[in-house]
Protein backbone atom coordinates (compact mmCIF):
# COMPACT_ATOMS: atom_id res chain seq x y z
CA UNK A 1 0.00 0.00 0.00
CA UNK A 2 1.89 3.35 1.24
CA UNK A 3 5.60 3.58 0.99
CA UNK A 4 7.67 4.42 4.25
CA UNK A 5 7.73 7.66 5.69
CA UNK A 6 10.12 10.15 5.64
CA UNK A 7 13.61 9.69 8.41
CA UNK A 8 12.45 13.15 9.53
CA UNK A 9 8.35 12.39 10.12
CA UNK A 10 9.69 9.05 11.79
CA UNK A 11 12.33 10.54 14.26
CA UNK A 12 9.30 13.95 14.70
CA UNK A 13 7.03 10.87 16.12
CA UNK A 14 9.40 9.31 18.03
CA UNK A 15 10.15 12.24 19.77
CA UNK A 16 6.75 14.00 19.78
CA UNK A 17 4.01 11.99 19.93
CA UNK A 18 3.30 12.57 23.77
CA UNK A 19 2.74 16.34 22.89
CA UNK A 20 0.77 15.42 19.57
CA UNK A 21 -1.73 13.55 21.54
CA UNK A 22 -2.16 15.95 24.32
CA UNK A 23 -3.90 18.54 21.35
CA UNK A 24 -6.54 16.20 21.69
CA UNK A 25 -8.88 18.59 23.70
CA UNK A 26 -7.10 21.78 22.59
CA UNK A 27 -8.29 24.95 21.94
CA UNK A 28 -9.11 25.50 18.31
CA UNK A 29 -6.52 26.38 16.17
CA UNK A 30 -5.84 29.84 15.50
CA UNK A 31 -3.53 31.92 12.65
CA UNK A 32 -0.85 33.99 14.68
CA UNK A 33 2.10 36.04 13.20
CA UNK A 34 4.27 32.68 13.05
CA UNK A 35 1.52 30.73 11.74
CA UNK A 36 0.53 33.41 8.88
CA UNK A 37 -0.07 32.22 5.78
CA UNK A 38 2.50 32.38 2.59
CA UNK A 39 1.54 34.30 0.04
CA UNK A 40 0.72 32.74 -3.20
CA UNK A 41 3.63 31.29 -4.96
CA UNK A 42 3.59 31.02 -9.03
CA UNK A 43 6.09 28.54 -10.91
CA UNK A 44 6.36 28.58 -14.10
CA UNK A 45 3.72 29.45 -16.48
CA UNK A 46 2.09 26.51 -17.56
CA UNK A 47 2.52 26.48 -21.52
CA UNK A 48 -0.86 28.20 -23.63
CA UNK A 49 -3.31 25.15 -24.90
CA UNK A 50 -4.98 27.36 -27.72
CA UNK A 51 -8.96 27.74 -28.04
CA UNK A 52 -9.54 26.51 -24.29
CA UNK A 53 -9.82 28.66 -21.27
CA UNK A 54 -11.58 28.81 -17.61
CA UNK A 55 -15.48 27.93 -18.08
CA UNK A 56 -15.26 26.94 -22.27
CA UNK A 57 -14.62 23.54 -23.26
CA UNK A 58 -13.85 22.44 -26.63
CA UNK A 59 -15.09 18.88 -27.43
CA UNK A 60 -13.15 17.38 -29.46
CA UNK A 61 -10.17 18.54 -27.22
CA UNK A 62 -11.49 17.10 -24.31
CA UNK A 63 -11.67 13.65 -22.51
CA UNK A 64 -14.24 13.19 -19.91
CA UNK A 65 -13.12 11.01 -16.69
CA UNK A 66 -12.94 10.37 -12.96
CA UNK A 67 -10.40 11.71 -10.43
CA UNK A 68 -10.07 9.43 -7.52
CA UNK A 69 -8.27 10.90 -4.70
CA UNK A 70 -5.68 8.49 -2.61
CA UNK A 71 -5.40 10.70 0.11
CA UNK A 72 -2.56 8.85 1.79
CA UNK A 73 -0.67 7.89 -0.71
CA UNK A 74 -0.67 11.54 -1.66
CA UNK A 75 -1.41 10.19 -5.76
CA UNK A 76 -4.78 10.78 -7.67
CA UNK A 77 -5.61 7.75 -10.05
CA UNK A 78 -7.76 8.79 -13.51
CA UNK A 79 -10.45 6.61 -14.63
CA UNK A 80 -12.82 6.23 -18.03
CA UNK A 81 -16.09 6.79 -16.68
CA UNK A 82 -17.86 4.92 -19.20
CA UNK A 83 -15.69 1.41 -18.57
CA UNK A 84 -14.48 2.60 -14.55
CA UNK A 85 -10.53 1.52 -16.19
CA UNK A 86 -7.78 3.39 -14.43
CA UNK A 87 -5.49 4.90 -17.19
CA UNK A 88 -3.29 6.73 -15.13
CA UNK A 89 -2.07 7.71 -11.99
CA UNK A 90 -0.70 11.56 -10.60
CA UNK A 91 1.84 11.94 -8.29
CA UNK A 92 0.15 14.90 -6.03
CA UNK A 93 3.24 15.90 -3.89
CA UNK A 94 5.96 16.20 -6.44
CA UNK A 95 6.97 18.82 -3.67
CA UNK A 96 6.85 16.48 -0.89
CA UNK A 97 10.62 16.20 0.63
CA UNK A 98 10.25 20.29 0.21
CA UNK A 99 7.32 20.70 2.11
CA UNK A 100 8.51 17.85 4.80
CA UNK A 101 11.38 19.77 4.86
CA UNK A 102 9.78 23.27 4.90
CA UNK A 103 7.86 21.94 8.12
CA UNK A 104 10.48 20.85 9.82
CA UNK A 105 12.17 24.24 10.63
CA UNK A 106 9.09 25.96 11.66
CA UNK A 107 8.25 23.91 15.80
CA UNK A 108 4.57 25.65 15.60
CA UNK A 109 4.09 23.66 12.07
CA UNK A 110 5.58 20.66 12.90
CA UNK A 111 3.64 20.18 16.01
CA UNK A 112 -0.04 20.72 14.03
CA UNK A 113 1.70 18.27 11.19
CA UNK A 114 1.92 15.43 13.67
CA UNK A 115 -1.54 16.49 15.31
CA UNK A 116 -3.37 16.36 11.94
CA UNK A 117 -1.28 12.73 11.29
CA UNK A 118 -2.56 11.44 14.30
CA UNK A 119 -5.85 12.73 15.14
CA UNK A 120 -6.82 13.59 11.88
CA UNK A 121 -5.04 11.11 9.55
CA UNK A 122 -5.16 8.34 11.72
CA UNK A 123 -1.16 7.69 11.92
CA UNK A 124 -1.20 9.13 7.92
CA UNK A 125 0.13 11.60 6.38
CA UNK A 126 -2.88 13.81 4.61
CA UNK A 127 -2.09 14.49 1.37
CA UNK A 128 -5.14 14.35 -1.62
CA UNK A 129 -8.10 15.99 0.51
CA UNK A 130 -10.06 17.51 -2.91
CA UNK A 131 -9.61 17.72 -6.40
CA UNK A 132 -11.26 19.33 -9.34
CA UNK A 133 -9.82 19.94 -13.18
CA UNK A 134 -10.17 23.04 -14.97
CA UNK A 135 -12.56 23.12 -17.25
CA UNK A 136 -9.84 23.19 -20.71
CA UNK A 137 -8.52 20.01 -18.70
CA UNK A 138 -5.12 21.78 -18.23
CA UNK A 139 -4.96 21.50 -14.86
CA UNK A 140 -6.05 19.91 -11.44
CA UNK A 141 -6.67 22.19 -8.32
CA UNK A 142 -5.97 19.92 -5.30
CA UNK A 143 -5.92 20.43 -1.32
CA UNK A 144 -3.68 19.19 0.51
CA UNK A 145 -4.35 19.09 4.27
CA UNK A 146 -1.10 18.27 5.76
CA UNK A 147 1.29 20.88 3.88
CA UNK A 148 -2.59 23.44 4.23
CA UNK A 149 -2.34 24.73 0.80
CA UNK A 150 -3.68 23.61 -2.31
CA UNK A 151 -2.14 23.26 -5.68
CA UNK A 152 -2.70 23.49 -9.52
CA UNK A 153 -0.85 21.03 -11.14
CA UNK A 154 -0.25 20.87 -15.43
CA UNK A 155 -1.59 17.42 -16.22
CA UNK A 156 0.42 17.52 -19.19
CA UNK A 157 4.31 17.86 -17.40
CA UNK A 158 2.65 16.84 -13.47
CA UNK A 159 4.53 19.96 -12.05
CA UNK A 160 2.72 22.53 -9.95
CA UNK A 161 1.73 25.50 -11.41
CA UNK A 162 0.82 27.77 -8.28
CA UNK A 163 0.25 27.20 -4.71
CA UNK A 164 -1.77 28.62 -2.14
CA UNK A 165 -0.50 28.49 1.42
CA UNK A 166 -4.07 28.62 3.69
CA UNK A 167 -4.89 30.07 6.64
CA UNK A 168 -4.14 28.22 9.35
CA UNK A 169 -2.64 24.54 9.29
CA UNK A 170 -5.07 22.25 7.43
CA UNK A 171 -7.07 22.69 3.76
CA UNK A 172 -9.98 20.67 3.62
CA UNK A 173 -12.61 20.45 1.26
CA UNK A 174 -13.07 22.75 -2.19
CA UNK A 175 -15.94 23.65 -4.66
CA UNK A 176 -15.73 24.50 -8.34
CA UNK A 177 -17.81 27.40 -9.57
CA UNK A 178 -19.87 26.29 -12.87
CA UNK A 179 -17.97 28.82 -15.05
CA UNK A 180 -14.31 27.24 -13.90
CA UNK A 181 -13.04 30.54 -13.12
CA UNK A 182 -13.16 29.75 -9.23
CA UNK A 183 -12.40 27.84 -6.43
CA UNK A 184 -13.32 27.72 -2.64
CA UNK A 185 -11.46 25.59 -0.51
CA UNK A 186 -11.88 25.59 3.20
CA UNK A 187 -9.10 26.49 5.72
CA UNK A 188 -10.01 23.92 8.44
CA UNK A 189 -8.26 25.57 11.12
CA UNK A 190 -8.67 29.16 10.23
CA UNK A 191 -12.34 29.56 10.24
CA UNK A 192 -12.35 30.97 6.99
CA UNK A 193 -13.19 29.65 3.36
CA UNK A 194 -10.44 31.46 0.56
CA UNK A 195 -11.91 31.98 -3.32
CA UNK A 196 -9.09 31.13 -5.41
CA UNK A 197 -8.54 32.14 -9.33
CA UNK A 198 -8.24 28.49 -11.21
CA UNK A 199 -5.90 30.05 -13.76
CA UNK A 200 -3.52 31.82 -11.31
CA UNK A 201 -4.24 30.68 -7.64
CA UNK A 202 -4.26 34.64 -6.53
CA UNK A 203 -7.43 35.18 -3.68
CA UNK A 204 -10.39 36.71 -5.54
CA UNK A 205 -12.50 36.89 -2.42
CA UNK A 206 -13.22 34.73 0.90
CA UNK A 207 -15.99 34.23 3.98
CA UNK A 208 -16.23 33.30 7.28
CA UNK A 209 -17.36 30.14 8.79
CA UNK A 210 -17.81 28.11 11.93
CA UNK A 211 -15.49 25.81 13.23
CA UNK A 212 -13.60 23.67 10.88
CA UNK A 213 -15.33 24.79 7.33
CA UNK A 214 -16.08 21.94 5.56
CA UNK A 215 -18.28 21.35 2.60
CA UNK A 216 -19.17 23.92 0.18
CA UNK A 217 -21.82 23.68 -2.91
CA UNK A 218 -22.48 25.97 -5.74
CA UNK A 219 -26.56 26.72 -6.18
CA UNK A 220 -28.49 28.72 -8.32
CA UNK A 221 -26.51 28.35 -11.39
CA UNK A 222 -22.89 29.52 -9.48
CA UNK A 223 -24.94 32.48 -7.44
CA UNK A 224 -24.74 31.22 -4.15
CA UNK A 225 -22.97 28.55 -2.31
CA UNK A 226 -24.15 26.90 0.25
CA UNK A 227 -21.59 26.04 3.13
CA UNK A 228 -21.37 24.02 6.25
CA UNK A 229 -18.36 24.09 9.34
CA UNK A 230 -18.34 20.70 11.12
CA UNK A 231 -16.55 22.21 14.28
CA UNK A 232 -13.90 19.71 16.30
CA UNK A 233 -14.74 16.72 15.09
CA UNK A 234 -11.11 14.95 16.22
CA UNK A 235 -11.97 16.02 19.67
CA UNK A 236 -12.84 12.89 22.21
CA UNK A 237 -15.87 15.03 23.81
CA UNK A 238 -18.39 13.00 22.35
CA UNK A 239 -20.83 12.83 24.35
CA UNK A 240 -24.31 14.34 22.84
CA UNK A 241 -24.68 16.80 26.56
CA UNK A 242 -21.18 17.92 25.32
CA UNK A 243 -21.96 19.37 22.27
CA UNK A 244 -21.13 23.05 22.90
CA UNK A 245 -17.68 21.84 23.60
CA UNK A 246 -17.35 20.90 19.75
CA UNK A 247 -16.51 24.37 18.61
CA UNK A 248 -19.70 26.58 16.43
CA UNK A 249 -21.16 24.69 13.69
CA UNK A 250 -22.93 27.09 11.16
CA UNK A 251 -24.76 26.08 7.68
CA UNK A 252 -25.22 29.39 5.64
CA UNK A 253 -25.88 30.73 2.12
CA UNK A 254 -23.44 33.11 0.62
CA UNK A 255 -23.28 35.12 -2.41
CA UNK A 256 -20.88 33.75 -4.99
CA UNK A 257 -20.34 37.11 -6.15
CA UNK A 258 -19.19 39.41 -3.18
CA UNK A 259 -18.78 36.43 -1.03
CA UNK A 260 -21.42 37.87 1.91
CA UNK A 261 -22.97 35.92 4.08
CA UNK A 262 -26.97 36.05 3.15
CA UNK A 263 -28.21 33.63 5.94
CA UNK A 264 -27.37 31.59 8.84
CA UNK A 265 -29.99 28.71 9.14
CA UNK A 266 -30.75 27.74 13.20
CA UNK A 267 -30.26 24.28 12.74
CA UNK A 268 -30.25 23.45 16.58
CA UNK A 269 -33.80 24.68 16.48
CA UNK A 270 -34.47 22.91 13.80
CA UNK A 271 -34.01 19.70 14.72
CA UNK A 272 -35.29 20.06 18.00
CA UNK A 273 -38.39 20.98 16.63
CA UNK A 274 -38.16 17.86 14.39
CA UNK A 275 -37.67 15.74 17.54
CA UNK A 276 -33.98 15.35 17.36
CA UNK A 277 -32.48 17.01 20.58
CA UNK A 278 -29.91 14.93 20.66
CA UNK A 279 -28.47 15.23 17.46
CA UNK A 280 -25.31 17.38 16.54
CA UNK A 281 -25.55 20.16 14.38
CA UNK A 282 -22.26 19.24 12.64
CA UNK A 283 -23.73 18.91 8.87
CA UNK A 284 -21.45 16.45 6.94
CA UNK A 285 -21.99 15.76 3.38
CA UNK A 286 -24.71 17.42 1.68
CA UNK A 287 -26.48 17.47 -1.46
CA UNK A 288 -29.73 19.37 -2.85
CA UNK A 289 -32.69 18.83 -4.72
CA UNK A 290 -32.40 19.85 -9.03
CA UNK A 291 -34.66 23.27 -7.82
CA UNK A 292 -32.06 23.90 -5.70
CA UNK A 293 -35.18 24.41 -3.11
CA UNK A 294 -34.16 21.52 -0.76
CA UNK A 295 -31.39 20.46 1.18
CA UNK A 296 -30.46 16.80 2.23
CA UNK A 297 -27.27 16.06 4.31
CA UNK A 298 -25.54 14.07 6.86
CA UNK A 299 -25.29 14.44 10.42
CA UNK A 300 -21.81 13.42 12.90
CA UNK A 301 -23.19 10.52 14.97
CA UNK A 302 -26.25 10.14 12.61
CA UNK A 303 -27.11 6.99 11.19
CA UNK A 304 -29.35 8.01 7.91
CA UNK A 305 -30.10 11.88 6.70
CA UNK A 306 -31.84 14.89 7.28
CA UNK A 307 -34.35 17.38 4.47
CA UNK A 308 -34.39 20.88 5.08
CA UNK A 309 -36.73 23.27 3.01
CA UNK A 310 -34.33 26.03 2.07
CA UNK A 311 -36.95 28.82 2.90
CA UNK A 312 -37.87 28.07 5.64
CA UNK A 313 -34.95 25.97 7.72
CA UNK A 314 -37.58 23.82 9.08
CA UNK A 315 -36.47 19.76 8.84
CA UNK A 316 -39.08 18.15 6.66
CA UNK A 317 -38.26 14.30 6.78
CA UNK A 318 -35.84 12.47 8.68
CA UNK A 319 -34.25 9.11 7.36
CA UNK A 320 -33.10 6.58 9.50
CA UNK A 321 -30.67 4.08 8.20
CA UNK A 322 -29.64 0.71 9.43
CA UNK A 323 -26.86 1.09 12.57
CA UNK A 324 -24.77 -2.10 11.93
CA UNK A 325 -22.59 -0.83 14.76
CA UNK A 326 -24.73 -0.63 17.69
CA UNK A 327 -22.27 -1.52 20.18
CA UNK A 328 -19.67 1.03 18.95
CA UNK A 329 -19.46 3.86 21.45
CA UNK A 330 -19.33 7.06 20.11
CA UNK A 331 -15.64 7.95 20.50
CA UNK A 332 -14.90 5.05 18.00
CA UNK A 333 -16.60 6.39 14.66
CA UNK A 334 -14.24 7.90 12.52
CA UNK A 335 -14.36 11.46 12.50
CA UNK A 336 -17.51 11.48 14.19
CA UNK A 337 -19.18 10.27 11.05
CA UNK A 338 -21.58 7.68 11.45
CA UNK A 339 -22.25 8.26 7.57
CA UNK A 340 -20.29 10.05 5.03
CA UNK A 341 -21.43 10.47 1.54
CA UNK A 342 -24.58 11.31 -0.18
CA UNK A 343 -25.84 12.45 -3.77
CA UNK A 344 -29.21 12.62 -5.37
CA UNK A 345 -29.56 12.41 -9.28
CA UNK A 346 -30.61 15.05 -11.43
CA UNK A 347 -33.69 13.62 -11.43
CA UNK A 348 -34.64 14.16 -7.68
CA UNK A 349 -35.61 10.56 -7.47
CA UNK A 350 -32.75 8.66 -6.40
CA UNK A 351 -30.40 9.29 -3.06
CA UNK A 352 -27.02 7.29 -2.69
CA UNK A 353 -25.84 6.99 0.61
CA UNK A 354 -22.83 6.24 2.04
CA UNK A 355 -22.97 4.08 5.53
CA UNK A 356 -19.58 4.51 6.32
CA UNK A 357 -19.20 3.29 10.21
CA UNK A 358 -21.33 0.23 8.71
CA UNK A 359 -19.40 0.02 6.07
CA UNK A 360 -22.78 -0.10 3.41
CA UNK A 361 -24.27 2.01 0.21
CA UNK A 362 -27.94 2.29 -0.51
CA UNK A 363 -29.97 4.01 -2.56
CA UNK A 364 -33.15 5.95 -1.18
CA UNK A 365 -36.05 7.10 -3.54
CA UNK A 366 -37.29 10.50 -3.03
CA UNK A 367 -39.54 11.62 -2.03
CA UNK A 368 -41.05 8.49 -0.58
CA UNK A 369 -37.85 7.36 1.22
CA UNK A 370 -37.71 3.98 0.37
CA UNK A 371 -34.41 2.26 0.93
CA UNK A 372 -32.36 -0.31 -1.23
CA UNK A 373 -31.00 -3.48 -0.17
CA UNK A 374 -27.79 -2.58 1.77
CA UNK A 375 -24.88 -2.88 -0.48
CA UNK A 376 -21.66 -4.36 0.70
CA UNK A 377 -18.89 -3.48 -1.31
CA UNK A 378 -16.13 -2.84 0.59
CA UNK A 379 -14.97 -1.00 3.63
CA UNK A 380 -15.51 2.49 5.13
CA UNK A 381 -17.54 4.15 2.23
CA UNK A 382 -16.22 7.76 2.73
CA UNK A 383 -17.60 9.97 -0.45
CA UNK A 384 -20.34 9.50 -3.20
CA UNK A 385 -20.44 11.58 -6.01
CA UNK A 386 -22.93 11.58 -9.03
CA UNK A 387 -21.63 10.49 -12.50
CA UNK A 388 -21.78 13.39 -14.99
CA UNK A 389 -24.47 11.60 -17.43
CA UNK A 390 -26.76 10.70 -13.49
CA UNK A 391 -27.30 7.51 -14.29
CA UNK A 392 -24.78 6.41 -11.20
CA UNK A 393 -23.31 7.38 -8.45
CA UNK A 394 -19.40 6.88 -7.53
CA UNK A 395 -18.87 5.77 -3.93
CA UNK A 396 -14.92 5.20 -2.25
CA UNK A 397 -14.19 2.10 -0.60
CA UNK A 398 -11.61 4.04 2.05
CA UNK A 399 -10.18 0.51 3.55
CA UNK A 400 -10.63 -1.48 0.97
CA UNK A 401 -8.82 1.29 -1.27
CA UNK A 402 -11.52 0.72 -4.70
CA UNK A 403 -14.08 2.64 -5.62
CA UNK A 404 -17.60 1.59 -7.50
CA UNK A 405 -20.06 2.57 -9.37
CA UNK A 406 -23.33 1.90 -8.08
CA UNK A 407 -26.92 2.23 -10.96
CA UNK A 408 -29.31 4.53 -9.57
CA UNK A 409 -32.03 3.02 -11.08
CA UNK A 410 -30.91 -0.65 -10.33
CA UNK A 411 -29.78 0.13 -7.03
CA UNK A 412 -26.72 -2.17 -7.78
CA UNK A 413 -23.27 -2.10 -7.86
CA UNK A 414 -22.13 -2.52 -11.61
CA UNK A 415 -18.19 -1.68 -11.15
CA UNK A 416 -15.51 -1.67 -8.90
CA UNK A 417 -11.76 -0.61 -9.55
CA UNK A 418 -8.67 -0.30 -7.88
CA UNK A 419 -7.00 2.88 -6.50
CA UNK A 420 -3.97 4.02 -4.46
CA UNK A 421 -4.34 4.55 -0.93
CA UNK A 422 -7.41 5.53 1.07
CA UNK A 423 -9.36 6.93 -1.43
CA UNK A 424 -11.89 9.86 -0.69
CA UNK A 425 -12.76 12.13 -2.55
CA UNK A 426 -13.75 11.06 -6.13
CA UNK A 427 -14.88 14.08 -9.14
CA UNK A 428 -16.01 14.07 -12.73
CA UNK A 429 -13.64 16.10 -14.37
CA UNK A 430 -11.98 16.67 -17.65
CA UNK A 431 -8.45 16.19 -19.00
CA UNK A 432 -6.84 17.02 -22.73
CA UNK A 433 -6.95 14.13 -25.10
CA UNK A 434 -3.35 14.56 -26.11
CA UNK A 435 -2.40 14.22 -22.36
CA UNK A 436 -4.16 10.70 -21.74
CA UNK A 437 -1.34 8.63 -23.84
CA UNK A 438 1.49 10.05 -21.41
CA UNK A 439 -0.93 9.80 -18.50
CA UNK A 440 1.90 7.69 -15.88
CA UNK A 441 0.78 4.29 -15.10
CA UNK A 442 2.06 3.89 -11.47
CA UNK A 443 3.76 6.59 -8.83
CA UNK A 444 5.51 5.77 -6.23
CA UNK A 445 3.32 6.62 -2.74
CA UNK A 446 4.32 8.99 -0.14
CA UNK A 447 2.21 7.94 2.98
Amino acid sequence: MGGPRSRLVRSALATGVGAVLALGAAAPVTTSASAAPAPVVAAAPAPQVPAAAPGRTKGKDLRRVVYVGNNWDGTADVLLPGSFRRIGRLDIVPDYDERIAEISLNPYRLVYYLAIQQLIGEGHDQLVDDMYSSNDGRLLIVSRPSFADVVALDLATGEIVWRFAVDGVRSDHMALSPDGETVVVSASTGNVVHALDVETGEEVGGFESGGSPHESVYLDDGETILHASIGMVYSPLDDPALDATKQERVLQLVDADTFEIIRRYDLRAALDEAGLEDVSTAVRPLTHTPDDDTFVFQLSFFHGFVVMDRRTGRITKVKRLPNLIPDTPRELYLLDSAHHGISMDPTGKHICVAGTMSDYATVVSYPRMKRSKLLKGGLKPYWVTQSWNGKHCYISWSGSDTVSKISYRKAKIVRTTDVGYHPQRVRNGFIQRSYVADLPQDQPGHG
